[in-house]
């Protein structure tokens, strides 16, 4: 895929993962929207990126007329949608017994449900434009542990929805991937990035990988990614 004139949508891009891969693709010469559902924080985000070519985007993923209108935005704003990334999620861990219905809703809703809503909204322009679709997905779509029962429901989901989507998908020549990294120096689940972190993989990290994906010959398609931190803490 030539990068020339691309534009690109990541879901969840005001920080973390999100946002290094948001700078990675503006630094490789792509328009790019960014949304998030306070707006105010997306368009911090977008200033960060100092790029006349950002657009900021107020949306919940769990809201599909949110998507609808993020995307109505993008081909308004940019004339067309090439690559998407799904990136928005969040995390509420604790044993099954304490797991209340607010957060396991929270995590199906933005994690899972989210990543259809994106991908629902952007599939005719992806069609379209023989576009890439990326989901941020997680190690805990594959690898189950204790007190994550309902984080790991949801990127379980995400790993199974991409994967079949790859496959109705490639017909119409759309790449389709799902990216699974284990621990990332990020804000997720309240954590505040330090020194500390310089063992994990970094967001920046991510969004070269993203770039490289798209630089792949387009006869190559790596539709799962797992990815870890090459030695613990």
């Amino acid at each position: 895929m030539s990068l020339e004139n691309k534009v690109a949508y990541i879901t969840g891009g005001t920080k973390g993962i999100g946002f290094g891969i948001a700078k990675a693709l503006v630094d490789a010469g792509l328009k790019v929207a960014i949304s998030g559902r306070n707006l105010a924080d997306v368009e911090k985000a977008a200033e960060e990126l100092s790029s006349e070519n950002v657009l900021a985007i107020s949306s919940n993923v769990a809201d599909y007329t949110d998507e609808e209108a993020a995307v109505a935005t993008i081909v308004e704003k940019f004339g067309k949608l090439d690559i998407v990334i799904a990136n928005a999620g969040v995390g509420k861990f604790g044993p099954i017994d304490q797991l209340s219905l607010e957060d396991w809703n929270a995590m199906i809703d933005t994690n899972l449900t989210g990543v259809f809503h994106t991908l629902k909204a952007t599939v005719e322009q992806l069609k379209a434009n023989k576009g890439y679709y990326i989901s941020i997905a997680s190690l805990a779509g594959t690898n189950f542990f204790a007190g994550g029962a309902g984080y790991n429901a949801s990127k379980f989901g995400v790993v199974g929805f991409t994967q079949a989507a790859m496959l109705d998908l490639r017909e119409y020549d759309v790449k389709t991937t799902t990216i699974m990294p284990g621990s990332v120096t990020s804000h997720f689940n309240g954590h505040q990035p330090n020194d500390a972190d310089g063992w994990k993989i970094q967001p920046e990290d991510l969004g070269q990988m993203v770039v490289d994906l798209l630089n792949l010959n387009p006869n190559v398609l790596p539709s799962k990614i797992e990815v870890r931190p090459t030695r613990t803490k």
